[in-house]
């Protein structure tokens, strides 16, 4: 993917998110860890950049309904995850295939965790907004 843009939200301990193209034209986003690792993706592509920035806003306001789960990974080998909302849609996925089912499991977790402080975030950001204390 070609990297696009930064969402326009602050670092979450060191996290981002970054929207790049896809081969196709398509745009999808990607939450990368502070140390540079890319912890999970978007698991669908979108017409423009804001769209998808949307969508990963929605995730994250939402991540406390979201269900997830561990299955193997393409050919079988290793394990990878998968993030769904209540409504069935897939909207995350890991980046890479893990070696262990506890190792898969345990990032799964911590994505969710980080989907959480960004969510804390947006929230903060729309109540200054809604207060005047922020432009």
């Amino acid at each position: 993917m070609k990297r696009s843009d930064e969402l326009g939200r602050a670092a979450v301990g060191g996290a981002r998110c970054q929207i790049d193209t896809d081969p196709a034209g398509g745009f999808g986003w990607r939450l990368i860890a502070h140390n540079g690792r890319v912890v999970g993706v978007s698991a669908s592509s979108f017409a423009d950049s804001r769209t998808c920035a949307r969508a990963f806003g929605e995730m994250c306001a939402q991540a406390d309904k979201a269900a997830g789960g561990v299955h193997h990974g393409p050919g079988g080998d290793g394990w990878a995850w998968w993030l769904r909302m209540p409504d069935g849609t897939a909207v995350a996925a890991s980046s890479r295939t893990y070696e262990r089912y506890s190792t898969c499991r345990a990032a799964l977790g911590r994505f969710v965790g980080l989907l959480g402080q960004f969510a804390a975030l947006e929230q903060e950001l729309a109540d200054l907004k809604e207060s005047g204390e922020a432009k």
